[in-house]
């Protein structure tokens, strides 16, 4: 595959590196963005953690709790004006509602949309005709608990359990209810900032995991260092890469010292019981949305040679 300006462009954006390192990894590469990501990470001139390079479109994230369960969906637009609508808060927040009665989205848009004959699917259509923009449910998730607490966090709200960040927490305990919220709406504000991948180390795609294990060996390997003390390297920065992305093992940004998991355990010793952070869920709004980038001088250019 050929390496053109635009590819290089793309990967100066994802990995921070220089041009003529980006060049050069493309062509040591085929022009594999992800492995010329991992090049330029060899020879130290990239971030572990890549910039995505993908901007985010607009809508909503919304969140509706319901007693032991919720739901979250993300409602997208073309648009950050179509967002503030109230229609489209209106339609956001009533999915969110009606998500905690469906298993995936093929389920919720299948479902009667409340106060009309129609669908959700078919709502969603009615407001494309009536608002006139395009709309996409992107994802939904549900949370369930036997006994305990879900509890949820929007950041930067711009209506209630709606915003761009939205995070769902889900405890089994049976502490008190106001014990398992506050702690609860710590750890949500957490997840918002520091964006784990995983719940615990098992839970941890083994190909991410072996990903970065390669990327280190190799670091290791160009350090000049004995064989040994190079796995022994490889497996201290594998640790640190555990805190890093793994919400249990990540330190506790409120407190900046103790561990997730620890703040769960001293908690649930202060209160006399047990406390056990069964899963999470985060939506980014637009996380992984490709935007297209036009050229607004070439637009008036062409619309002018008509």
């Amino acid at each position: 595959m050929a390496v053109t300006a635009a590819l290089v462009k793309q990967l100066r954006e994802t990995s921070g590196a220089g041009m003529m390192d980006c060049k050069k990894a493309l062509e040591e590469t085929n022009a594999d963005i992800d492995a010329a990501v991992d090049w330029l990470r060899t020879k130290g001139l990239a971030t572990a953690e890549k910039k995505s390079g993908r901007v985010a479109s607009e809508g909503l994230v919304a969140i509706h709790v319901q007693g032991n369960s919720a739901a979250m969906i993300e409602l997208n637009a073309e648009t950050d004006f179509v967002s503030r609508n109230d229609d489209f808060k209106f339609l956001a927040s009533s999915l969110a509602i009606l998500a905690n009665d469906a298993e995936n989205i093929d389920e919720l848009i299948a479902l009667p949309f409340p106060n009309t004959q129609r669908t959700v699917k078919e709502e969603i259509t009615h407001n494309i005709a009536t608002i006139g923009e395009n709309m996409m449910l992107r994802r939904m998730k549900n949370i369930k608990v036997n006994k305990g607490a879900i509890v949820s966090y929007v950041h930067n709200a711009t209506a209630e359990g709606m915003g761009r960040i939205g995070v769902l927490v889900a405890l089994e305990s049976d502490l008190k209810i106001d014990i398992l919220n506050d702690v609860g709406k710590q750890i949500a504000m957490h997840v918002a900032a520091t964006k784990p991948v995983s719940l615990s180390v098992e839970d941890l795609d083994p190909s991410i995991v072996q990903r970065e294990r390669e990327v280190l060996i190799e670091q290791a390997k160009q350090s000049g260092k004995p064989q040994e003390i190079a796995e022994k390297m490889v497996e201290g920065r594998i640790r640190k890469f555990y805190q890093e992305v793994v919400l249990l093992e990540q330190t506790f940004v409120i407190d900046g010292e103790s561990k997730v998991a620890d703040v769960l355990k001293k908690t649930a010793h202060e209160a006399g019981g047990e406390i056990v952070l069964k899963e999470f869920s985060l939506f980014v709004l637009g996380d992984g949305i490709e935007k297209e980038e036009t050229d607004f001088a070439a637009e008036v250019a062409a619309q002018l040679n008509k």
